[in-house]
C-alpha cells in the first residue's frame, strides 16, 4: 500500500480455485507479512505512545453493545496548542506501527505543521481485534470487518481526541494515508467532511472498481517498468511462462525445476506449478510498487532501483529452456535473498510478516472486489479473463461469502466525486496501482500530483538524499495545500468568534 501494500487479490485470479491469498496492497493496497526491522525501529527513531480506545463492534446497529479496543498511537513532539495541527493516518491492513514507521513524511513535516501526529489501527489488524482470537473464526465473527466501519471507528476516534487532549478540541485535523489506507483517507473526507479539513490520498486506486479502469491496466504498468528497466526484461519473463509449464509435463522436469529454482519444497503437480507461477508473478508485482531510488526493506531488503538490478539477468528471451530458468532463479534470488539469508526459496511467502492476509483476504471477497486479468500481448503474463463467477466461488469456498462488486462505487461514488473538496490524490508513475487512480485534476480542491519516477507511496516515505526531485516537488505541494487548509480553518474559526 503502502502498499496499496497492499494490496490485492491477484493471486485469486491467477489461481482459481486455489484458496485464496492476497498480495500486498496497497498497500499495499497498499498496501499487505512484512519486515521485523521496522518493528523494533520506533525504540531508536520514532517517539509515539501507545493508547486504546474502546470502538463499538457495530455503529451502525441498536441491537448490540459489544466493545472492542482499538489501538492508536500519538507523536506530539512537534504539536503546538496554539495554531497547531492534527495529521491523522487512516490505517489499514496490517499492524499500525509498522504504517507509523513507513510514513516517514508525517514525522518530516511534523514540525512545520506544528502537528499532533495520530496513527490509527484498523479494526481486525494488529491488536484491534473485535473479537481477539476468534475474530477470523467465521464470516459471523468478520461480518464488521467493512471499510465503513473502519472510518465510523476513525470518526469516533477523533472526536474522542478533541474531547479528552487540552488544546486539540478547536485545531483542525487532516486524513493521510497510502495505498488501502489512501482510500479510507480520501473516503473520510468525502464522507465525514466536518471532521478533517482534507485528506492526502497516496497511491489511492479509489477507481479500480467495476468497470472504471480496464482490469488490465495493473499489469500492463508492471510490465512498462520492467520494459524501462532494461533491454528484452519484460520479453525474458514473458517467455519464462512456457519455459515453465513445458518442464512440469513430466516428473523430471517438475524436479529440475525444484532444484533449479532452489525452491524449500518439491514441486509435484500442476497445482504445485499453479502457485509457483502465481508466486513467481506476485513477486515481479511488488518488485514495481517498491522500485525505489535507494536501498529499502519495505517488502523485503532490496537495492536502489531493483528492477534494473533484475532485468540484468534478463537479456536474453532466446536461450534454452534451462538457461532461460536459471537467469529467473537469478532474477528471483534479488528480490528474496538480498541479504544473502536464505537457505531456499519458500513459493508461500512473498513479503514479511506485519501484514494482516487473512482481513485482507475476507475484504477482497466482499467489498473490495478489484478486477484484474492479462492477456500475454500488452503484459508480460500468461493470459487470465477476469472471471467474476469463479472468483466468487472461491470467496463463497473459503469464507461463506459471495462479493458485491458494485458496492464500493454505490457507497463512494465511482467517478462521480466532483462535489466533494480538498482531497490531493498523489500517484508515482511507476507504480501498478496508479492504474485506478485519479490521475487528473477534478476541480481546483480535488487535485493530483503525478511522480513520475515514483513507485507505491513514495511521497509518504522519509526524506532520502537518493530522492528524485520529482518527490520532492510532490510533497512541497502536498504541504502547500495542507497549510492552505490549515489557514481557512482558523480564518473561519475566527469569523466565528
Amino acid at each position: 500500500m503502502g502498499c496499496p501494500t497492499v494490496l490485492l487479490l491477484l493471486l485469486a485470479f491467477l489461481t482459481p480455485g486455489v484458496a485464496i491469498r492476497v498480495p500486498p496492497a496497497m498497500k499495499a493496497l497498499s498496501s499487505l507479512r512484512w519486515s521485523t526491522s521496522f518493528t523494533t525501529r520506533h525504540t531508536v527513531a520514532k517517539k509515539y505512545s501507545i493508547h486504546y480506545i474502546q470502538q463499538k463492534v457495530d455503529h451502525f446497529g441498536f441491537t448490540a453493545d459489544k466493545t472492542f479496543k482499538q489501538r492508536y498511537l500519538i507523536a506530539d513532539e512537534h504539536w503546538k496548542k496554539n495554531g497547531g495541527s492534527i495529521l491523522f493516518y487512516t490505517g489499514n491492513e496490517g499492524d499500525i506501527t509498522w504504517f507509523c514507521n513507513n510514513t516517514g513524511f508525517m514525522w518530516d513535516v511534523a514540525d512545520q505543521l506544528k502537528a499532533m501526529l495520530v496513527f490509527a489501527e484498523h479494526r481486525y489488524y494488529g491488536e484491534s481485534l473485535p473479537f481477539g482470537n476468534k475474530s477470523f473464526k467465521d464470516s459471523r465473527h468478520l461480518n464488521f470487518l467493512t471499510s465503513e466501519q473502519a472510518l465510523a471507528d476513525f470518526a469516533v476516534l477523533i472526536k474522542h481526541l478533541k474531547r479528552t487532549i487540552p488544546g486539540a478540541k478547536n485545531q483542525p485535523v487532516i486524513a493521510i494515508g497510502g495505498s488501502y489506507g489512501g482510500m479510507l483517507a480520501a473516503w473520510f473526507r468525502m464522507k465525514y467532511p466536518h471532521m478533517v479539513v482534507g485528506a492526502l490520498a497516496a497511491s489511492a486506486p479509489i477507481w479500480h472498481f467495476g468497470n472504471l479502469v480496464p482490469c488490465g491496466v495493473f499489469m500492463e504498468i508492471v510490465t512498462k517498468d520492467f520494459k524501462r528497466s532494461g533491454p528484452n526484461c519484460s520479453e525474458t519473463i514473458r517467455s519464462s511462462w512456457d519455459a515453465i509449464n513445458r518442464f512440469a509435463r513430466t516428473g523430471a522436469g517438475l524436479r529440475w525445476l525444484s532444484e533449479a529454482l532452489d525452491l524449500c519444497t518439491a514441486l509435484t503437480n500442476t497445482e504445485d506449478v499453479q502457485r509457483l507461477k502465481a508466486w513467481i508473478s506476485e513477486t515481479w508485482i511488488n518488485l514495481a510498487m517498491v522500485d525505489y531510488p535507494y536501498e529499502s526493506d519495505f517488502l523485503q531488503p532490496l537495492p536502489a532501483w531493483p528492477i534494473k538490478v533484475v532485468c540484468q539477468y534478463l537479456k536474453n528471451p532466446s536461450v534454452s529452456d534451462a538457461q532461460l530458468l536459471q537467469n529467473i532463479f537469478q532474477a528471483l534470488n534479488v528480490y528474496y535473498n538480498y541479504s544473502g539469508q536464505a537457505s531456499c526459496l519458500n513459493i508461500s511467502e512473498t513479503t514479511t510478516s506485519s501484514l494482516g492476509t487473512q482481513g485482507w483476504s475476507y475484504q477482497a471477497c466482499t467489498e473490495m472486489v478489484m478486477p484484474f486479468c492479462t492477456n500475454g500481448i500488452d503484459d508480460m503474463f500468461e493470459p487470465h479473463l477476469w472471471n467474476l463467477r469463479e472468483f466468487s466461488d472461491d470467496c463463497f469456498k473459503q469464507w461463506g461469502v459471495r462479493p458485491r462488486p458494485a458496492w464500493i462505487i454505490t457507497m463512494y461514488g465511482g467517478k462521480n466525486i466532483s462535489s466533494h473538496t480538498n482531497i490531493i490524490f498523489s500517484n508515482g508513475e511507476l507504480d501498478p496501482w496508479s492504474g485506478g487512480g485519479v490521475t487528473k485534476d477534478i476541480t481546483d480542491t480535488l487535485v493530483a500530483i503525478t511522480i513520475p519516477e515514483g513507485a507505491h507511496h513514495l511521497d509518504l516515505r522519509a526524506r532520502n538524499a537518493f530522492d528524485p526531485t520529482t518527490v520532492l516537488l510532490a510533497r512541497s505541494m502536498e504541504v502547500r495545500h495542507m497549510k492552505q487548509w490549515i489557514r481557512d480553518f482558523y480564518a473561519s474559526l475566527r469569523k466565528k468568534h
